[in-house]
């Protein structure tokens, strides 16, 4: 985990804000107090400044009054003398005015020239009109400092005899204030060090146990839950560490259960036969187990974190938004020209309650043998109505016919009769196949098994055929000479070799030789019959054991044949244990090879 850096870390920021709000409290009372007692200050300034004014103004208004003679002092002399003596630090120049604004004296020896001349002060002009006090504060552009500047009235007898106009400085107010600021910047910086340092310890009483608490989410992160966070006291945060003890202790019993759900899941996904895969709400694969695996022929590194749609092939069809709307089942065609392979997909969506959808889940079942058993069916089906309506199509036509009248032919009826024989004996055969296989796919069904020398048996059923063949077809016999047991269903595998036999002698051509071979090989002996007859094609070798299965579809109806027989000698020789299968070269002929299990009779 990342270092938490010391302006980052809750100790440094519980003391700044210790700091920051003492800071602020004294700024705010700082600036408060400096403001009132700059106020203050000044206005006693101005009140001291002005008492001296009036006391001036009236020294002045009672030499205003007095009557002079020749040897009297001038008014403005006496008024220089007065103005002599009202000089002080704080005042920089007093000056007297009359009504008419000529001024009378100044205070300011080094202005003296002003003296009878009449001034275009507008704040004297101001005071001789409007017999009130009028007062302004500038700043001096010379010195910078700050200037106060008052016009009092001169009142005798009520009337306005001029004006007494004062410029002081107010430079020791302000001098007064920088020192009282200093004074107080001081004051707050010793009360912000004792304020950090008692933040300091005041944090620490807070981090320590949350410190602590830190650690504790460490160790359960990784899975520790043995240890426990230690409790500093009986307050909020005593009572926090108190809670994360109890959160840790049921954290470890929903962690003891969860692995152990987590473990049912895991064995019971294991163990299905049916394909599981599980998506995020992205349709990424995040869960697969290994049947699905197997069943989709890839690797789990292959697929996970794979979106979901392109590893069932829909991606050209489907989206995951549109694969969600669907919501059925899917079946997935991953059938090669070889071989057939079908999967069906059946979708549930993760979702909760207020409808957010957080995944797919998606279970696979192979249907293969399903749809094959399926597709034979059908296929059985239209071969059985097939193989029916051609004779009776036949019969009705040959019926129809003699119902017409045929019959008095006496040319024409006995072929017709003989047709329809011929179709009803071609039903009974095929109805008697039927019902042959359908007794050998019965699990009921039982062989009737006897100890057979399995040499002079196939010697008789080939002499039967011998009586019975063709003049131009020969017979071959490769047999061994010896003694050949086997356990075995004598009429049925007789069955198996007359079917066998009959299609060698169906599909032989003039002059050709049937060959009829036996080897004993280790625990089986091997039979086999070869032709010499048109072969069958490569593509269609392995269709020949199923039920109404033709190569030449016309030729073998015409033939005679029901499409059954070697369906037949495959179930019996199944049922006997064995196995058989054909080799076949086009125009070079067939052969068809079945094993038997050489075994002594069991009791029982």
């Amino acid at each position: 985990m990342k270092k938490v850096s010391i302006f980052q870390s809750i100790h440094v920021k519980f003391a700044l804000i210790y700091i920051l709000l003492i800071l602020i409290a004294m700024q705010i009372i700082g600036a408060y107090f400096v403001r009132q007692l700059e106020a203050q200050l000044v206005e006693n300034f101005k009140n001291s400044l002005n008492e001296r004014v009036i006391l001036l103004a009236y020294n002045i208004e009672q030499e205003m009054n007095k009557e002079r003679d020749k040897k009297s002092p001038t008014l403005e002399e006496e008024i220089r003398s007065i103005l002599q003596d009202f000089v002080s630090q704080d005042i920089s120049e007093v000056r007297v005015i009359d009504n008419k604004s000529k001024v009378l004296g100044t205070s300011n020896p080094y202005n003296q020239n002003i003296v009878g001349k009449r001034t275009t002060d507008l704040l004297i002009k101001r005071t001789i009109v409007a017999g009130e006090m009028a007062e302004k504060m500038l700043v001096d552009p010379k010195t910078g400092h700050r200037m106060y500047i008052s016009s009092t009235p001169i009142k005798v007898k009520n009337e306005i005899k001029g004006a007494i106009y004062v410029i002081a400085s107010m430079e020791n107010v302000f001098a007064q204030m920088r020192q009282i600021n200093n004074i107080l910047a001081t004051g707050t910086g010793i009360a912000l060090v004792i304020t950090a340092l008692l933040g300091i310890l005041l944090a620490q009483t807070i981090t320590r146990p949350i410190s602590d608490m830190h650690k504790q989410a460490l160790a359960m992160a990784k899975g520790n839950f043995s240890r426990k966070v230690k409790v500093y006291g009986y307050d909020e945060i005593g009572q926090l560490a108190l809670s994360f003890n109890n959160l840790t202790k049921k954290l470890q019993e929903a962690q003891a259960t969860t692995e152990g759900e987590r473990r049912k899941l895991e064995s019971v996904l294991t163990h299905m036969t049916d394909g599981v895969i599980a998506t995020d709400r992205k349709g990424r694969i995040i869960l697969i187990n290994d049947a699905a695996l197997n069943i989709l022929n890839v690797s789990r590194e292959t697929v996970i974190s794979a979106p979901i749609v392109t590893v069932l092939g829909l991606d050209e069809q489907y989206t995951f938004e549109t694969l969600i709307e669907e919501r059925e089942t899917l079946i997935l065609d991953f059938s090669t020209e070889e071989e057939m392979y079908i999967l069906r997909a059946s979708l549930s969506v993760i979702q909760k309650e207020k409808g957010f959808v957080n995944g797919l889940i998606v279970v696979l079942h192979d249907i293969t043998e399903h749809e094959k058993i399926d597709r034979d069916r059908r296929e059985f089906v239209a071969n059985v109505s097939h193989e029916l309506r051609t004779p009776l199509t036949t019969m009705r036509s040959y019926l129809e016919a003699l119902a017409d009248g045929a019959w008095r032919d006496e040319e024409i009826a006995p072929r017709f009769i003989e047709v329809a024989q011929n179709e009803t004996e071609r039903m009974i055969r095929l109805v008697n196949d039927l019902l042959q296989l359908s007794k050998l796919d019965s699990k009921d069904y039982k062989l009737k098994k006897t100890r057979v020398d399995f040499i002079p048996y196939f010697h008789k059923v080939i002499d039967r055929f011998e009586l019975t063949k063709k003049e131009n077809v020969s017979f071959v016999r490769d047999f061994p000479n010896e003694k050949i047991i086997v356990y075995m269903d004598e009429d049925k595998i007789t069955q198996v070799l007359d079917n066998i036999i009959s299609n060698a002698l169906k599909y032989s051509p003039q002059g050709g030789t049937i060959t009829f071979r036996v080897e004993k090989l280790e625990g089986i002996i091997q039979v086999s019959v070869k032709d010499e007859g048109v072969g069958i094609p490569k593509a269609d070798l392995s269709k020949i054991f199923e039920r109404f299965y033709r190569v030449d579809k016309a030729r073998s109806r015409k033939l005679g044949g029901t499409g059954l027989g070697l369906a037949i000698a495959k179930e019996v020789v199944l049922a006997h244990g064995g196995r058989i299968w054909a080799e076949s070269r086009e125009r070079k002929g067939t052969t068809i090879y079945f094993t038997l299990p050489i075994e002594q009779q069991k009791k029982g």
